[in-house]
């Protein structure tokens, strides 16, 4: 029940970020949006290894860490 909860925060904080970005043309939180972009993959993975599904487990975990990867190098280079 928490991860369904926790899935639909950082997804529904995701979309509202880069709607924000669309609309007003200010890309300043997409940083931010990455962050919470990985944690959902991060929930995703967790959800998918509780169902016994581990190779969709794994990929979750593996795009979870190239998007954490990717967010810090952005914040180190913004």
């Amino acid at each position: 029940m928490l991860l369904k909860v926790l899935h639909m925060i950082f997804s529904i904080l995701v979309l509202v970020i880069a709607a924000y970005s669309l609309i007003y043309q200010n890309f300043a939180f997409q940083n931010y949006m990455m962050v919470f972009l990985a944690l959902t993959m991060l929930i995703a993975g967790l959800k998918e290894f509780k169902e016994e599904r581990k190779l969709a487990g794994w990929t979750y975990i593996g795009i979870f860490i190239y998007g954490l990867l990717v967010t810090v190098q952005g914040f180190l280079l913004s």
